[in-house]
């Protein structure tokens, strides 16, 4: 973990952050990428529970998840988010951009007119137009079924894979329930682990925009708009998250996912420290820079 402690660097240039995630159930909506090739040994059933498939779950369902918790932060501190589609884009659905516009979004780039260029904090953050790259870096989170395989402090998790099977069938009764369409979905079991964000320019209110939102996703974990992939009508997408505290070393991390150890005395003071000496500073960066305006 980069530990801002340990590297002499201050908590308020803080790059490199972790958040926990554990869900019992992820559909991702642009697929899962799996290394069952590696598992299966020249005999994958996809339905075999006996094989341990590992694999990766991709950023991009994840990065726009945690965009739309952001987004609802900085509309609930009176501020307004660039809209997350393209730029100059020919809505087909105009009457829904325009209701957008009014819930708390402004047109992408129009914030781009201020005096230090950055625009509003979500595209200072997400980038996005005229090529303009983001400033937080979304990794994939690699995950594994066997535990002492996962590298919590490189963005891994636990998780099972599985093949999931749906019929969708007939309601007459003299049908039998004969099967009409059978669809099948990659999913994700008991995921459990890290997803490694890196901000490339270090910001204070970077820090406390991250804080709120997941804080704010978490809270919110079960209402629809919140959660995270697909099949949410079928219980997926339900995630519990926080930020691993950024003081924390490489050894403190992993033992934050140790089921058979609690936190040490020195974690405990690293989170009372983080709360009163460092949280207040990075909610003020993040009103400020809200205040200020697109």
């Amino acid at each position: 973990m980069a530990n801002a402690t340990d590297a002499g660097t201050p908590p308020s240039e803080i790059r490199d952050v972790y958040v926990r995630l554990q869900s019992d159930l992820l559909v991702i909506g642009d697929t899962i990428m799996t290394d069952r090739h590696h598992a299966s040994n020249g005999n994958y059933e996809d339905t075999d529970p006996q094989n341990q498939i590992g694999g990766i779950i991709p950023a991009f369902s994840l990065s726009g998840w945690l965009r739309h918790g952001m987004e609802q932060v900085v509309q609930e501190r009176g501020g307004t988010a660039c809209h997350p589609g393209e730029a100059n884009a020919n809505f087909r659905k105009e009457d829904v951009y325009a209701r957008d516009l009014d819930a708390g979004y402004h047109p992408k780039g129009d914030c781009l007119n201020t005096d230090d260029g950055d625009g509003c904090v979500i595209l200072d953050l997400f980038g996005g137009f005229e090529n303009r790259p983001g400033k937080v870096m979304r990794r994939p989170i690699t995950f594994s079924p066997v535990r002492s395989s996962v590298e919590y402090t490189r963005g891994q998790a636990e998780g099972h894979y599985r093949r999931l099977n749906r019929n969708v069938v007939s309601r007459n009764q003299e049908d039998g329930r004969e099967p009409l369409r059978n669809t099948t979905i990659d999913a994700v079991a008991n995921v459990d682990g890290t997803w490694h964000l890196s901000f490339r320019e270090p910001k204070p209110a970077f820090v406390g925009l991250l804080v709120e939102s997941i804080e704010l996703l978490n809270e919110r974990k079960t209402e629809f708009m919140h959660q995270l992939g697909g099949a949410r009508n079928f219980g997926g997408g339900i995630v519990d998250c926080e930020l691993v505290n950024p003081l924390y070393t490489d050894t403190e991390l992993c033992r934050v996912f140790d089921r058979g150890k609690t936190s040490t005395q020195g974690m405990d003071d690293k989170d009372a420290e983080w709360a009163d000496e460092y949280l207040p500073g990075f909610a003020s960066a993040l009103a400020e820079r809200i205040e200020a305006g697109p």
